[in-house]
């Protein structure tokens, strides 16, 4: 249920910018292992679904987001981990004529000497416009922007000296369109992205009884970013638990909390 519900949403994300004709065909996340003075290649996969023509733009932005479900698209330079002044396009605006497909490429050249190890990031911003045309009341001409899509580029460096370090900052029951939903908020206070997952171990308090074990999705969590990490424990009786929540990354690297656990009848 909760694979559906992530479903539903990223339909929902993504169905307005279907309207504007315009899709990404190859990820919304792009991860590059980089080395000192080092220049590395990428590309995103285009395609106009309409029969209409359709002007789309390209630029950078720093990027952010916590738990509560504040997503921060800001200027350049706003963020200190920011690859901004890293990455260069073949081009910031381009026109596909209808059904048509075609690929923007961007370079990434990094510093001779990086400060410090670690993920540094930014997103590039595919943004369809309206047609360009006259302004019947000023000189020049008018681009109205319809939406935007978000592409994150992650440059890991040094990996070795780098490391995540996850932290729990609340627990949560909520209810989701009758299902309830164990929220699990983590944050990433390291200075390496990770891709870490939540596990929620329920035992009876009265009798130890392990009442069974619950997983979470996996999602990719930024350093000094954070998100709520939702479980689906509709079939576990109202009653008050013992619990341990674990987060574990994609390098099984383990991190651990006692909690009490109340489930209410609703």
């Amino acid at each position: 249920m909760i694979k559906r519900i992530f479903l539903l949403l990223t339909f929902i994300l993504q169905f307005s910018f279907l309207k504007a004709g315009i899709v990404v065909l190859n990820g919304l996340s792009h991860t590059y292992k980089v080395e000192n003075g080092k220049v590395y290649k990428g590309k995103i996969a285009l395609e106009n679904t309409s029969s209409q023509p359709q002007n789309v733009k390209i630029f950078l932005q720093d990027f952010s987001y916590k738990s509560d479900g504040t997503i921060n698209y800001s200027t350049p330079h706003t963020n200190d981990r920011t690859n901004i002044d890293w990455i260069k396009f073949n081009t910031n605006l381009v026109t596909l004529k209808g059904k048509e497909k075609t690929e923007i490429y961007y370079e990434i050249t990094i510093p001779n000497k990086i400060s410090e190890p670690g993920s540094y990031w930014s997103v590039i911003m595919v943004e369809p416009v309206e047609d360009i045309k006259p302004n019947d009341n000023k000189q020049g001409v008018n681009i109205t922007s319809i939406v935007r899509y978000a592409i994150q580029v992650i440059t890991d460096f040094d990996t070795e000296k780098a490391k995540p370090d996850l932290k729990f900052e609340s627990v949560k029951i909520d209810k989701e369109e009758g299902i309830k939903v164990a929220k699990i908020a983590i944050a990433n206070n390291g200075n390496l992205y990770c891709k870490p997952s939540a596990t929620l171990e329920i035992y009876n308090r009265k009798n130890g009884a392990k009442i069974g074990t619950f997983t979470s999705l996996e999602m990719g969590l930024l350093p000094h970013t954070s998100k709520s990490f939702p479980i689906d424990i509709s079939k576990v009786p109202p009653d008050k638990y013992n619990a341990v929540i674990i987060a574990t990354d994609e390098n099984e690297n383990a991190f651990a909390l006692n909690v009490e656990l109340e489930i209410k009848n609703d």
